[in-house]
């Protein structure tokens, strides 16, 4: 490679990642339309907590189970027209959602959702990967704070839409989603045309890497830290996400309405801790960041169900904004351990943490429904306390050096 070509595909290209950074927003927020509806899906058809938690199940297990088998089949393939076929499933399963009377079809529309959401994120991780040049945690961070901003949308979706609107409201996504599909054509252009002039180099560098390397012990004991960790942060996020409006509603007798400020003051600032994470842990490790944004959380995280609501409202951002944190650099993080294996760290981790939060939303809503509410959401703050395991991560420095080895 010439000396002009390799300082071009180091090149950051913020144009592209600002694009799949928008439709990872568009994407997530037609997702959160499913979570946003629970306040009124509860009331219009009577469902229990447990029945909610399936519904979030279905979409987030459908979701997380496909991640993983997209990142593998597109590392071995690179398929660029995914990106707009799997919005266009959301796009019907959203239109699903809207008009389906019975609990069944509702069910089913979600798992279209989630097939969407399974095509989309494995890939356009990999675009964000190939637009960073030099700067993969702040990439990951634009892609990522995009999605993120995306689910702190659905409490605004629930007062603004939903509210007035009822279930038939979120048929306003599918203009949401048609919008997404054709700004992912575009993105998926460029991706080809990347593809075509950089498809050589990466054959020769992925089959030398996984030849060589394979996944020794240590690397296979690292990834198993990190989906520990991202266990207790899904658990965390699916417990709050979708029963904290019902634990506001219940505790300081609030309308909807403003339940879902607490809720939006939450996933708003884990959007901005998303996006300042990433050039954080460019500059001082990714392993410093993941371990201290989740110990940093714990005091706010174990306080929020006992004080005032004022108070738990600051509480509540400030745990958002720094257990939210260390999201995309858990990420680069796994990609840097299995260089090559892009999509499939992608669909991994991102994957895995839909699939932990699938499993969370069931088995919350099942202690929430024998225990109680309050009983469960007081449960939740202990959860970042298994961010101590960060510290057995393996450093930055031995992660780039079990890289060059191999």
């Amino acid at each position: 490679m010439s000396a002009k070509t390799a300082k071009t595909s180091e090149k950051t290209m913020y144009n592209i990642l600002f694009i799949i950074g928008l439709c990872h927003l568009l994407n997530d927020a037609i997702q959160a339309v499913v979570p946003a509806m629970f306040p009124i899906l509860e009331k219009s058809m009577g469902l229990s907590f447990t029945q909610l938690g399936v519904i979030a199940f279905s979409l987030n297990m459908v979701s997380s189970v496909l991640q993983p088998v997209v990142g593998v089949v597109t590392d071995k393939k690179p398929m660029p027209f995914a990106l707009p076929i799997g919005l266009t499933l959301t796009l019907g399963g959203v239109l699903g959602l809207a008009f389906a009377p019975s609990f069944g079809l509702i069910v089913i529309s979600v798992i279209f959702i989630g097939l969407g959401s399974a095509v989309f994120h494995p890939e356009g991780s990999r675009v964000a990967y190939m637009a960073a040049g030099n700067r993969r945690g702040l990439a990951q961070s634009i892609y990522q704070v995009g999605g993120n901003t995306g689910q702190a949308l659905a409490p605004l979706i629930t007062a603004l839409i939903l509210v007035p609107l009822g279930q038939r409201g979120a048929s306003w996504f599918t203009i949401v989603a048609a919008i997404a599909v054709l700004l992912l054509i575009y993105i998926a252009t460029w991706y080809n045309k990347k593809l075509a002039s950089d498809l050589p180099l990466i054959k020769k560098k992925n089959t030398s890497t996984t030849t060589k390397m394979g996944l020794s012990k240590k690397i296979k004991q690292a990834l198993l830290l990190i989906l520990l960790l991202i266990f207790a942060r899904s658990w965390y996020i699916s417990g709050m996400t979708n029963f904290y409006a019902f634990y506001a509603i219940e505790k300081y007798a609030l309308p909807i309405k403003e339940s879902q400020l607490f809720l939006f003051a939450f996933l708003i600032a884990g959007a901005f801790g998303t996006f300042f994470g990433g050039p954080l842990a460019d500059r001082f490790g990714k392993k410093k960041v993941i371990s201290v944004s989740m110990l940093a959380t714990v005091p706010f995280s174990v306080l929020i169900p006992f004080v005032p609501p004022a108070i738990a409202f600051i509480f509540l951002t400030l745990s958002g904004f720094i257990f939210m944190a260390s999201f995309s650099v858990t990420v680069v993080y796994a990609q840097e351990l299995v260089p090559g294996k892009i999509g499939t760290m992608s669909g991994l981790t991102v994957g895995l943490a839909f699939g932990m939060g699938a499993i969370g939303s069931v088995g919350l809503g099942y202690i929430a429904d024998i225990f109680s509410l309050s009983a469960m959401v007081s449960s939740l703050g202990f959860l970042p306390l298994l961010g101590l395991l960060a510290f057995l991560l393996p450093s930055d420095q031995n992660v780039r050096k079990w890289n060059l080895k191999n």
